[in-house]
């Protein structure tokens, strides 16, 4: 199995998704929020990774 880097749309997708995740500390809608947004931050940047071209 080859790793890939993934594009930097894929990767910038999943920064903003962990800065909300993160941001879910101080902003209450957040709150409820936060340990999705770490999972899908995490996955989407491993699919970018694994996926050729994600």
């Amino acid at each position: 199995m080859r790793l890939s880097a993934p594009k930097k749309a894929t990767f910038w997708v999943a920064v903003v998704l962990f800065v909300l995740s993160v941001l879910g500390f101080w902003v209450a809608f957040l709150g409820d929020y936060q340990l999705w947004l770490a999972y899908a931050a995490f996955l989407i940047l491993a699919a970018g990774n694994y996926l050729k071209g994600f």
